[in-house]
């Protein structure tokens, strides 16, 4: 079920010494080998996305420069069965990005430096991130407060088990606009997030997932994102899909993590959802041989709605869970039933 796109296996340049999308870049791997080295200013996106799971919390941090400011937040979900969703996040906003520099490379991999953003004893709005390396995966650290002005402290490991594969991919919409993407699923995590005296567990049942992300971009742009970790049908699964955005470059971000092995897919898939009503159920279908067939129920939407004027975001990230069937390249049918994750709407202008 080999897809069309090329496989990339040696390490490359995503760029030319000018700055335009190197030829030679454009392809897929199982794990990271573009150098994505990118000159110039003004359009250029640089992103650490994590996000952590369990079957009642979860916590995601993010990292982000954007050429003329930065990003960086803590978000927090609770949604055990005891009552309704509760939420928090703190974004801190940098203008001109001042202090944030992520590396060319995934930031907490072997040869690349940590990140750290932030002043290490946050007040009010502020917010510190550090990402690095530790044993055999990434430590994910974070501080901030929290609305009812609680101390909030985040010390996760995200694993990366030895063989564990992940998806790269070069998105080319030309030789001046690109986007690098590294997805990573089902990477095991432990750890613990303490918001004052209240202590949220991450054990044996938690899950990691990565989107790195380093590229140029349009000024607009709209995408679909879905993702989910877990264990389903007696395999380890990781979900990883993405819509709009690739139409017509001839590469996808769409692939199957099964037991820590990957299977892209080459094809577009069908996204049925309502923009309007997020909170009911989506489909996502598709995939040739690979056939998926999956239904994404929500129980909870972070909506976001952002305009500082350069930049302005209008996202629904919906939590819930994925059930139906996927294929893998050798043909097995696997049985996904209730894995946790969540499918986005996005629509940006930055």
């Amino acid at each position: 079920m080999a897809t069309h796109e090329r496989e990339i296996t040696e390490p490359v340049d995503l760029c030319l010494d000018d700055g335009r999308l190197d030829p030679a870049a454009v392809g897929w791997s199982r794990r990271p080998l573009h150098r994505s080295a990118i000159r110039g200013w003004g359009r250029t996106k640089r992103w650490e996305y994590w996000c952590v799971t369990t079957p009642t919390h979860l916590v995601a941090l993010t990292v982000s420069d954007l050429d003329y400011l930065a990003l960086n937040s803590v978000h927090v979900l609770r949604f055990g069965a005891d009552g309704p969703a509760r939420e928090f996040e703190r974004t801190a906003i940098v203008p001109g990005g001042l202090g944030v520099r992520l590396p060319d490379g995934i930031a907490g991999a072997p040869g690349c430096p940590p990140v750290r953003v932030g002043p290490e004893r946050p007040v009010r709005g502020q917010v510190r991130i550090e990402i690095s390396q530790a044993g055999g995966g990434t430590r994910l650290r974070a501080r901030c407060v929290d609305p009812d002005r609680r101390p909030v402290e985040v010390d996760l490991l995200a694993e990366l088990p030895h063989g564990h594969e992940t998806l790269s991919v070069v998105v080319p919409w030309g030789e001046r606009r690109f986007q690098y993407t590294s997805k990573h699923t089902a990477r095991p995590a432990s750890g613990t997030v303490r918001i004052g005296d209240e202590v949220l567990g991450f054990g044996d049942d938690a899950w990691a997932v990565l989107d790195h992300g380093r590229g140029r971009w349009p000024h607009r742009v709209a995408w679909n994102w879905g993702a989910a970790s877990g264990r389903t049908d007696g395999h380890t699964v990781g979900l990883q899909f993405g819509g709009r955005w690739t139409r017509g470059t001839g590469s996808t971000e769409n692939a199957l993590c099964v037991d820590g092995r990957i299977s892209k897919i080459g094809e577009e898939l069908e996204w049925r959802y309502s923009p309007g009503d997020p909170l009911r159920p989506w489909t996502i279908r598709g995939g040739g041989p690979h056939e998926i067939e999956l239904t994404f129920t929500p129980f909870h939407n972070r909506a976001t709605r952002t305009d500082l004027g350069l930049l302005a975001n209008r996202t629904d990230q919906c939590f819930g869970h994925y059930s139906g069937t996927v294929r893998t390249d050798e043909g097995e049918r696997i049985a996904v039933d209730r894995l946790l994750g969540w499918a986005e709407d996005v629509r940006m202008r930055w």
